[in-house]
Protein backbone atom coordinates (compact mmCIF):
# COMPACT_ATOMS: atom_id res chain seq x y z
CA UNK A 1 0.00 0.00 0.00
CA UNK A 2 1.37 3.36 -0.88
CA UNK A 3 0.68 6.44 0.57
CA UNK A 4 2.04 10.03 0.98
CA UNK A 5 1.94 13.13 2.98
CA UNK A 6 1.61 16.31 1.22
CA UNK A 7 0.93 19.99 2.36
CA UNK A 8 -2.04 22.48 1.63
CA UNK A 9 -3.13 25.90 2.83
CA UNK A 10 -1.02 25.40 5.54
CA UNK A 11 -1.74 21.61 6.62
CA UNK A 12 -0.22 18.45 6.47
CA UNK A 13 -2.31 15.25 4.76
CA UNK A 14 -1.96 11.39 4.29
CA UNK A 15 -3.08 10.00 0.53
CA UNK A 16 -3.79 7.41 -0.29
CA UNK A 17 -5.24 6.22 -4.15
CA UNK A 18 -9.00 6.55 -3.76
CA UNK A 19 -9.52 8.35 -0.41
CA UNK A 20 -11.41 11.39 -0.32
CA UNK A 21 -9.88 14.41 1.58
CA UNK A 22 -10.93 17.62 3.10
CA UNK A 23 -9.02 19.99 2.34
CA UNK A 24 -8.90 23.81 3.00
CA UNK A 25 -10.61 26.04 0.11
CA UNK A 26 -9.10 25.94 -3.19
CA UNK A 27 -9.69 27.28 -6.61
CA UNK A 28 -11.23 25.18 -9.53
CA UNK A 29 -14.67 23.42 -10.42
CA UNK A 30 -15.84 19.95 -9.58
CA UNK A 31 -14.46 17.97 -12.11
CA UNK A 32 -11.29 19.25 -12.21
CA UNK A 33 -7.98 17.71 -11.61
CA UNK A 34 -5.38 18.92 -8.88
CA UNK A 35 -2.01 18.34 -8.57
CA UNK A 36 -0.18 19.00 -5.41
CA UNK A 37 3.78 19.45 -5.84
CA UNK A 38 4.52 19.86 -1.48
CA UNK A 39 5.01 15.87 -0.70
CA UNK A 40 6.81 15.59 2.68
CA UNK A 41 6.68 11.83 2.44
CA UNK A 42 6.44 9.27 0.61
CA UNK A 43 6.02 5.35 1.13
CA UNK A 44 5.52 2.53 -1.48
CA UNK A 45 5.49 -1.05 0.58
CA UNK A 46 8.15 -1.18 2.87
CA UNK A 47 10.54 1.83 1.70
CA UNK A 48 9.59 5.21 3.28
CA UNK A 49 11.07 8.54 1.51
CA UNK A 50 11.42 11.60 3.33
CA UNK A 51 11.81 14.99 1.80
CA UNK A 52 14.24 17.60 3.27
CA UNK A 53 11.73 19.41 3.23
CA UNK A 54 10.13 18.16 0.16
CA UNK A 55 10.33 15.55 -2.16
CA UNK A 56 11.72 16.56 -5.34
CA UNK A 57 9.73 15.09 -8.55
CA UNK A 58 7.00 13.54 -5.81
CA UNK A 59 3.42 14.36 -6.83
CA UNK A 60 0.03 13.42 -5.40
CA UNK A 61 -2.50 13.54 -7.93
CA UNK A 62 -6.50 14.32 -7.12
CA UNK A 63 -9.92 15.06 -8.31
CA UNK A 64 -12.10 17.95 -7.08
CA UNK A 65 -15.13 16.48 -5.96
CA UNK A 66 -17.33 19.18 -4.12
CA UNK A 67 -16.61 22.91 -2.58
CA UNK A 68 -18.36 23.42 0.81
CA UNK A 69 -18.86 25.06 4.25
CA UNK A 70 -18.31 22.83 7.59
CA UNK A 71 -19.94 23.01 10.63
CA UNK A 72 -20.48 26.27 12.25
CA UNK A 73 -18.66 27.06 15.64
CA UNK A 74 -19.74 29.90 17.84
CA UNK A 75 -17.12 32.83 18.90
CA UNK A 76 -18.45 34.30 22.22
CA UNK A 77 -16.22 36.96 24.04
CA UNK A 78 -17.22 38.01 27.49
CA UNK A 79 -15.96 39.78 29.91
CA UNK A 80 -17.62 40.03 33.38
CA UNK A 81 -19.31 42.90 34.90
CA UNK A 82 -18.19 45.16 31.91
CA UNK A 83 -21.29 44.68 29.93
CA UNK A 84 -19.71 43.59 27.31
CA UNK A 85 -20.77 40.34 25.54
CA UNK A 86 -19.39 39.45 21.58
CA UNK A 87 -21.07 36.87 19.65
CA UNK A 88 -19.73 35.62 16.53
CA UNK A 89 -20.40 32.74 14.05
CA UNK A 90 -17.99 31.17 11.48
CA UNK A 91 -18.11 28.21 8.64
CA UNK A 92 -14.80 27.43 7.58
CA UNK A 93 -14.73 26.58 3.67
CA UNK A 94 -13.40 23.65 2.15
CA UNK A 95 -13.00 21.90 -1.28
CA UNK A 96 -13.55 17.62 -1.26
CA UNK A 97 -11.02 16.28 -3.30
CA UNK A 98 -10.80 12.16 -4.15
CA UNK A 99 -7.12 11.14 -4.58
CA UNK A 100 -6.35 9.89 -7.87
CA UNK A 101 -2.63 8.55 -8.13
CA UNK A 102 0.70 9.16 -6.09
CA UNK A 103 4.04 9.12 -7.84
CA UNK A 104 6.82 9.59 -5.69
CA UNK A 105 9.42 10.68 -8.51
Amino acid sequence: MSYAIFKTGGKQFRAEAGTTLRIPSIEGEPGATVVFDDVLLGSKGDSVKTGTPMLSGATVTGEIVKHGKGDKIVVFKFKRRKNYARKQGHRQKFTEIRIKSISLG
